[in-house]
């Protein structure tokens, strides 16, 4: 087993801004699917492990509380967060080394109110 994760969802109350959020600050096409009672958009992906979604439906809400996702940051985060606030987000913590010498982390609101983070080795 490569991960103990294979799917996560991120809650959004608008799905359009959501998508347009991740698009900008990710610089990626989001693919929107609509299934009934549910919208999501599709994060890209090539032969991963982990697939991620921004969906909207009735069971899930945007929280700045609870678990923290971490998107990869490619080579260097900051040119991701730097994208972050004037898509709609706020970053709540700036780019910091980790602890242990393992790269780098920040943490940041996206446009639906939810805490994410991004890591990068550099």
């Amino acid at each position: 087993m490569n991960s103990y994760v294979s799917i996560f969802e991120i809650p959004a109350t608008d799905i359009s801004r959501a998508i347009e959020f991740y698009e900008a600050i990710l610089d990626v096409k989001i693919e929107k699917v609509e299934m009934p009672g549910m919208e999501m958009g599709v994060l890209p992906y090539e032969d991963q492990a982990v697939v991620g979604v921004i969906v909207k439906d009735e069971g899930s809400a945007p929280s700045a509380t609870g678990v923290t996702i971490y998107l990869n940051g490619g080579d260097d985060l900051q040119g991701i967060l730097d994208r972050v606030e004037v898509n709609g987000g706020k970053v709540v913590m700036p780019k910091s080394p980790h602890a242990d010498d393992s790269g780098y982390f920040a943490i940041f609101h996206d446009s639906e109110g939810n805490r994410l983070g991004l890591h990068s080795p550099n």
